[in-house]
């Protein structure tokens, strides 16, 4: 069973900036997000958007978010 629970795209990419990622750059609802010793990562969700429990464990493996960070 996974850990993750679906979360709104606005509190995942609150969660991610309070673990050190910022927005770099957008364009249109395209955010670029940049941390320093990552590669750069596109959040390409609307505010209102479900994130469900698979496509958080994808975005996790790329930002190293954790559960406990939502």
């Amino acid at each position: 069973m996974s850990n993750w629970k679906s979360v709104k795209a606005k509190r995942l990419l609150a969660a991610l900036e309070r673990i050190g990622w910022r927005v770099k750059r957008q364009t249109g609802s395209h955010k670029i997000l940049e941390r320093q010793g990552w590669q750069d990562v596109v959040f390409a969700f609307h505010d209102g958007d479900e994130i469900g429990p698979k496509m958080l464990a994808r975005v996790a493996k790329v930002t190293g978010l954790k559960p406990e960070d939502l």
